[in-house]
């Protein structure tokens, strides 16, 4: 696609330089634009069943609390770390790639330019030379002009870089070319080269692709012509859904114009099912410090139960926007305080107790009826298995008494891979069943075959000390490993390392997909280290719910912390303490 700037009026008034017309403070415009655009019976043999036992819900509680540390001198082969960080806590997965380096990475050689970068506007003979030196495969006005995008040179050489081309074409410069001019435009702020190529592109285009509205919009919506900003927002909404960066471009412009127009463009985005970005919701709070108004007041105290309702987390300058918003209410007396919670579950800060991890006994029958509908029988698992062997192990659940603990035994046995895998699995039983605790062990036929790794005599000390399933070769644990621990009782924990991702996946809703981690992070056990005279570490399970909370005179709200990187399934482990004085 192309355009002619003859008509409009002279290249050399249109690109002129003018002065930075200035966008909101502290708005920043990143690289993220760029992206915008561009039988039992018979098979008794391969499992096993411990003499039942009285449930022993004390010897669960005590569990967790007969974690100790390694004695020194102990080996280091089998130790995870003394200070291991939480399975379920924010940078505990970086942490472990980091104790536990797979391979190391082959950093690639830096590209080499193949010109360098002019750093000052050039005449049309130096164009010339520098295309005659390049030496590359591509277009060299976009690939050049790309590799300012890149190193964010200066608007200036830029558009010295399009008078060349347009003088070259009879004043026709490439769409594409102008889109990548826009980019540059709007990351420097130069709003009055934003409007002259909206200009432009208004007089030659009937309508804009999505890469070209979302650069307008930013580069419109902090200036005097934000309202077309909105108008290029609505053009988009005839042939698509805007992104959340758009509408969060148009909220942050529009709060500081027309507060009801931010509202309505907030609600609208929620009704699209997006979900907000921190930015906007936290530019809620920073406006509102100036605004004394109750029903505004509401909107936001109806933001805080968003992010609870949706198990979201902002990140520190949010949560310090939140602090100051609570602070600058007039005449309630909020103190807010940076902190963190005990394992008891109580707030450090002002030593209210945070709500339990543990599902209500309704949540629990919804949970497990949930899963078994969409995981165990509906999911993906006869890929793995065969639905003659899930019910030959439903028969097998169904007649034995409720398990303590569950273990995927293949996983938990080579955990520790400088040990031998029937060994640490011995291991983890006997130290399990000396606490009087009902023990299943998962496993596949394989493990019953004696070899180097799997002792014949440590196996059969296995299934004397647990029950024991051992599945097809081929058969995937998981499944099974959620029946039998949700067959069992909410009082059932289970241990593997896998964090069961793709089977919350297999969860029909974003809701159920929360309630099923709050599940699992309540009933999970992880091991974090191995003595060699058999001693397992467990660490201890979360007591408390990391979500937004409020008591009405108390808000408790985790955050990200700056310089942490969070995985999707770990939760942070800051919180705000928001507290009323008395």
């Amino acid at each position: 696609m192309m355009f002619r700037f003859t008509g409009i009026r002279s290249f050399a008034k249109l690109w002129k330089n003018n002065p930075y017309l200035g966008v909101g403070p502290g708005h920043s415009y990143n690289s993220p634009l760029l992206q915008d655009w561009y039988g039992i019976r018979n098979q008794q043999k391969f499992f096993s069943l411990k003499t039942a036992s009285p449930q022993n819900t004390k010897a669960m509680d005590l569990l967790a609390a007969k974690a100790r540390h390694r004695r020194k001198g102990d080996g280091g082969s089998n130790k995870v770390s003394p200070e291991f960080p939480h399975l379920f806590a924010a940078g505990a997965a970086k942490k472990r790639a980091q104790m536990n380096p797979q391979s190391k990475d082959h950093a690639l050689p830096p590209e080499r330019n193949i010109i360098e970068l002019p750093t000052k506007p050039l005449n049309s003979e130096q164009w010339d030379k520098l295309k005659e030196d390049f030496k590359g495969k591509a277009d060299f006005e976009n690939w050049i002009l790309s590799q300012m995008i890149r190193h964010s040179s200066s608007v200036d050489v830029a558009k010295s870089l399009l008078a060349w081309v347009a003088g070259k074409n009879n004043g026709i410069v490439s769409y594409n070319l102008l889109v990548k001019y826009l980019y540059l435009c709007v990351f420097h702020k130069q709003t009055s080269e934003v409007f002259d190529v909206y200009e432009i592109m208004k007089a030659r285009y009937k309508s804009l692709e999505s890469g070209a509205s979302t650069l307008l919009i930013r580069g419109l919506i902090h200036s005097d012509r934000w309202r077309e900003a909105l108008l290029l927002l609505e053009d988009m909404k005839k042939v698509m859904t805007p992104s959340i960066k758009n509408y969060n471009d148009c909220i942050q412009g529009a709060l500081h114009q027309d507060v009801n127009i931010a509202w309505n463009l907030y609600q609208e985005l929620l009704g699209h099912n997006l979900i907000p970005m921190m930015e906007t919701l936290k530019a809620f709070f920073d406006f509102g410090k100036d605004i004394k108004d109750d029903q505004y007041s509401n909107k936001l105290l109806d933001i805080l139960l968003y992010l609870r309702n949706n198990k979201l987390y902002p990140g520190e300058s949010f949560a310090h926007s939140i602090k100051t918003w609570f602070e600058s209410i007039p005449g309630e007396q909020w103190k807010g305080q940076f902190t963190t919670i005990q394992k008891s579950g109580q707030c450090l800060g002002c030593g209210k107790t945070i709500e339990s991890i543990h599902l209500s006994s309704e949540e629990y029958e919804f949970l497990k009826g949930k899963i078994m509908t969409d995981v165990i029988d509906g999911g993906d698992q006869y890929k793995k298995t065969t639905p003659q062997e899930l019910k030959r192990f439903q028969n097998f659940v169904k007649y034995c008494p409720p398990f303590d603990i569950v273990i995927d035994g293949l996983n938990v046995a080579k955990m520790f891979p400088k040990a031998r895998e029937s060994q640490v699995l011995l291991d983890v039983v006997s130290q399990l069943a000396k606490q009087n605790l009902r023990v299943l062990v998962l496993g596949r036929k394989h493990m019953l075959m004696p070899s180097a790794r799997w002792r014949k005599d440590e196996m059969e000390k296995v299934q004397k000390q647990a029950s024991c399933f051992f599945a097809d070769n081929i058969s995937e644990d998981d499944p099974f490993l959620l029946y039998a621990t949700l067959h069992s009782g909410n009082h059932c924990k289970f241990i593997t390392k896998d964090l069961l991702r793709d089977h919350k996946a297999c969860l029909p809703d974003a809701k159920t997909q929360r309630l099923f981690f709050k599940w699992q992070q309540g009933h999970q056990l992880a091991i974090i280290s191995r003595c060699p005279r058999s001693k397992i570490t467990f660490q201890h399970i979360l007591s408390y719910d990391t979500v937004v909370q409020t008591t009405g005179d108390s808000w408790h709200i985790p955050y990200d912390e700056d310089l942490v990187e969070r995985c999707s399934y770990e939760v942070p482990t800051r919180w705000l303490c928001l507290h009323q004085k008395t």
